[in-house]
């Protein structure tokens, strides 16, 4: 994987991560997750894509290939 790609991979992996924390603190998160005792599927989706960006992208930019 292009080290570029894997950076850009990362860096979106965070700012997604950064949005599902910020909806998980809404007004309207907080409101159904009192209700409903779970959190809103945005902000659940943000937060794992945001995980599995940071994942993929730290592995493929931190990541030394051997070549033989």
């Amino acid at each position: 994987m292009n080290k570029l790609f894997s950076v850009a991979i990362l860096v979106a992996g965070i700012v997604l991560l950064i949005f599902g924390i910020n909806a998980h603190g809404s007004i309207v998160s907080s409101t159904k997750e009192a209700v409903t005792g779970t959190p809103t599927d945005k902000s659940l989706w943000f937060m794992i894509l945001g995980v599995v960006g940071i994942i993929v992208g730290g592995l493929g930019a931190f990541s030394r290939r051997i070549s033989g």
